[in-house]
């Protein structure tokens, strides 16, 4: 089975779904920020203040590197994975990728609670993803599939990626949500 690789944009679920799907499939859970931190024993948050976004790029794209030669892997990406597209050919040789989607009030409402959320740190929060939403969006439309999380549960969105991923269903249509 290829992997079920998750994408978007911060707090649209992409830890906590990816978590769901593994648990329901019995597979392995990677976070590849979560393996830039192991692997450098150090926060993210702390990356970027020491060595800026540049630097933190250049160990996520090792981080997906390491994990896209993995198999029958569950993925939850960082949400500026997808700035490199380089990153999302490596993931898209052994996965499908699914771009989770929230509007931007639903994201700051899931983050805005967490310190640890770099690029956050603005007057203007809601304004601020949004612009990034907008700046990423041809990026995240590389994804084979895109899944809207707003008042979505959990279980239904996981439910959801397990049949697509399954099924081995095509890709629906560039601008079609599966919700």
């Amino acid at each position: 089975m290829p992997n079920i690789v998750l994408v978007g944009f911060m707090g649209t679920g992409k830890t906590t779904v990816g978590r769901a799907i593994a648990k329901k499939l019995g597979l392995q859970f990677i976070d590849t920020d979560a393996v830039i931190e192991q692997k450098n024993q150090v926060k993210i948050a702390d990356v970027f203040a020491q060595h800026g976004e540049p630097y933190f790029r250049d160990l996520e794209s090792q981080a997906v590197q390491e994990v896209a030669r993995m198999d029958n892997q569950v993925v939850s990406t960082g949400g500026g994975v997808v700035l490199r597209l380089s990153n999302l050919e490596h993931l898209k040789q052994n996965g499908r990728i699914f771009c989770l989607t929230a509007t931007s009030k639903t994201i700051w409402c899931r983050v805005r609670g967490n310190v640890d959320r770099p690029l956050l740190k603005s007057a203007d929060p809601i304004r601020h993803i949004e612009a990034l939403l907008q700046q990423r969006a041809p990026y995240y439309a590389v994804a084979d599939y895109q899944i809207q999380t707003t008042n979505i549960p959990v279980a239904k969105v996981a439910d959801q990626i397990i049949a697509y991923s399954v099924a081995e269903q095509p890709p629906p249509t560039a601008n079609e949500n599966l919700y």
